[in-house]
């Protein structure tokens, strides 16, 4: 399926498939990953950030749950190009204010997916991630420092299309 988009989960989407407190949003993170990331609707990825998030899950049953999804669905866990590259872009997110010092991994998930030329990021994060105001401020920056592909910073409810 050539042509198709590119999408990036952050660990928050893998985690509402398990979500019994948000019981809307499990069942739209359900329909997602069964009806357009099993049959390959778009090219899914996670980076190594995200297997990290993962791993330090403190509940063990919980962690291998996770870890399932990623062997169950076509999920490609990237491998980062210039570490030293997405280290610095993050870093000025962070720098800038743009995501909070304490929230390095979400700024992290921004930078992969802008380097690497994704079309999307997909987060439940609304609060640090998945909103139009922080998505403007990520582009505004990136457009500065030369970053020009368009990344957009969205829920799975964005992309589920049933017209396609």
């Amino acid at each position: 399926m050539e042509g198709r988009a590119s999408i990036y989960l952050d660990t928050s989407v893998i985690n509402f498939l398990f979500a019994d407190d948000a019981p809307e949003k499990k069942e739209i993170t359900i329909d997602f990953f069964d009806n357009f990331i099993k049959v390959g609707i778009y090219h899914t990825v996670i980076s190594p950030v995200v297997l990290e998030e993962i791993n330090n899950t403190e509940d063990v049953q919980k962690r291998n749950l996770l870890i399932q999804v990623i062997k169950n669905y076509p999920i490609e866990v990237m491998e980062l190009g210039s570490l030293d590259e997405i280290e610095h872009l993050a870093s000025l997110y962070l720098k800038h204010k743009i995501i909070p010092v304490v929230k390095r991994f979400d700024a992290l998930h921004i930078a992969i997916s802008v380097i690497n030329k994704l079309d999307y990021l997909v987060s439940w994060n609304y609060k640090h991630l998945a909103n139009v105001n922080r998505e403007r401020k990520v582009l505004a920056l990136n457009y500065q420092l030369n970053y020009l592909h368009p990344i957009r910073i969205i829920t799975p409810l964005d992309l589920i299309d049933y017209g396609s």
